[in-house]
């Protein structure tokens, strides 16, 4: 019992790192691999329960053990290629990470759970042998599966997928699933858990193994992606690789992605630009484009993952900036924790095209609204599909009840630059200001002053309380999906 329970919650665990990098670590995909464990334990205890009623034998226990250990080996080994099939079918559809998650969970973890979840009656049944203390011994084993599930938790959360990596856990997991049904298949048995233990020496892949990859690993919040294009562009992409977090060329700071659509922003002040956070540096190409047109321009760069501050500056020329302040921490805490105050806040923490919720609610915002000057702004990078703008919508509602005005920009065809601004601006002002600043970003200005327009609300504010942002995306991506539509790249008409 005590193995089985370390079986099931660990297989979990640790399959919600193997499905990050494919399909993210959004509610949706964490709803998928719950609701599935539980579905499998449920079966797992039915069928438990009748295959022990009908043959109460310790050996078939522990072959039952055994089989649910093999099948966790498996796993890693089996998972790049089905994985890899899957992503590459669902990308086409464009279809997001509620389908692929699902089917991923169903096939690859359902059947060690569902054969983990037999333990619990079979062993139940072989322990009772009289009535009058029935409940005791129930009460006792299930005391120990749910130690055992604690462990499961814990050790690969902590210990092992930190130490290891993800397909060395799985194996450890299996490992310690078959030394377990050699107490009920005999010491003879212990060849199998052996064999299961050399699979420890094969070298962990890449994970999703691509030309020109430079770097990869799993860090304490996600996975992380350095690509080298043929034309020599470094791509950062982080868990599901929908979207590309951080580019980087040698010779220019200028990328034609959503980026450089940020540097058109600071001419919208009344004043030079002096202060600016960027919540969501990742590998700072925001922070080193801003740091060549601004360079007066004092930069703190908030990045949740430490690990991706040092891909940045290994890969991604972050430390050209020197005015630029990296700060290794989520951007509320951030927030709460520091007195600054700025004239731009840049928010491009959504890990496209999910949003984290708490970063896209009432009371966030509120707390932008602290921060900034008077007469700054605040621009958020919002995922949109053309002719559906829920996401867009909702956010900018929701940032509208902070702010006197806010603006929307589809500065791109599936990214909308969401602006909102502490004194409100006419019309002719706002053109008015951007005919100044640097000369080579003269057409980002010339973009933002012909298509920006006015937001007017509509809705219900999201708040922490209440925040559907999987769901609007979700629903948004298959929408498009169904009508044929596919999540291609496009680019800012900059000059390199």
């Amino acid at each position: 019992m005590f193995g089985a329970g370390i079986g099931a919650l660990a297989t979990e665990i640790t399959a919600s790192r193997l499905l990050a990098p494919y399909f993210g670590s959004s509610t949706i995909v964490w709803a998928n691999l719950i609701g599935i464990v539980l579905a499998a334990l449920a079966l797992g205890y039915w069928l438990g329960g009748r295959v022990a009623d009908r043959r109460p034998r310790p050996a078939l226990l522990g072959a039952i053990v055994l089989a649910a250990a093999v099948c966790v080996a498996a796993i890693p080994f089996l998972a790049k290629p089905f994985l890899d099939v899957t992503v590459e079918g669902l990308d086409e559809a464009s279809v997001g990470a509620i389908v692929g998650s699902f089917l991923a969970v169903l096939l690859l973890c359902a059947p060690p759970v569902v054969l983990l979840g037999m333990v619990s009656p079979f062993a139940i049944r072989l322990a009772v042998v009289d009535l009058d203390t029935a409940g005791a011994v129930a009460g006792k084993l299930y005391a120990l599966s749910t130690g055992g599930s604690l462990v499961g938790v814990f050790l690969p959360a902590l210990v092992l997928i930190p130490a290891i990596g993800t397909q060395r856990t799985f194996v450890v997991v299996a490992v310690v699933l078959a030394a377990s049904a050699c107490f009920l298949l005999g010491p003879r048995f212990l060849v199998a858990a052996g064999g299961i233990a050399a699979l420890l020496a094969i070298p962990p892949g890449a994970v999703k193994a691509e030309a020109g990859l430079l770097h990869e690993e799993n860090s304490f919040y996600q996975y992380i992606q350095v690509v080298e294009q043929p034309d020599g562009r470094r791509l950062l992409r982080l868990n599901e690789g929908v979207a590309v977090h951080s580019v980087w060329r040698e010779d220019a700071v200028l990328t034609g992605g959503i980026w450089d659509a940020f540097l058109a922003l600071p001419p919208l002040l009344d004043r030079p630009v002096e202060r600016i956070a960027i919540l969501g540096n990742a590998g700072g190409t925001t922070a080193r484009a801003l740091g060549r047109y601004y360079p007066e321009a004092v930069i703190d760069g908030v990045e949740i993952d430490a690990a991706v501050s040092r891909v940045g500056r290994q890969y991604f020329g972050m430390g050209d900036n020197p005015r630029l302040r990296v700060h290794d921490v989520d951007a509320r805490p951030f927030l709460r924790a520091t007195d600054e105050t700025y004239d731009l806040v840049v928010v491009d923490a959504y890990h496209q095209p999910y949003v984290p919720f708490y970063l896209a609610t009432r009371e966030f915002f509120a707390l932008v609204r602290e921060h900034l000057r008077p007469g700054g702004l605040v621009a958020l990078n919002v995922a949109a599909v053309p002719d559906d703008k829920r996401l867009v919508r909702a956010i900018a509602t929701t940032l509208a009840a902070e702010l006197p005005q806010v603006l929307e920009w589809p500065a791109l065809r599936f990214n909308t630059v969401v602006l909102g601004l502490t004194e409100p601006l006419s019309r002719r002002e706002l053109v008015e200001r951007l005919r100044e600043g640097p000369q080579d970003l003269a057409p980002l200005r010339e973009l933002l002053a012909r298509d920006v327009r006015r937001f007017e609300p509509s809705g219900r504010p999201w708040t922490d309380d209440r925040a559907p942002v999987e769901w609007v995306t979700d629903t948004m991506i298959v929408s498009y999906a169904a009508q044929g539509g596919r999540l291609d790249e496009d680019y800012l008409p900059t000059r390199p």
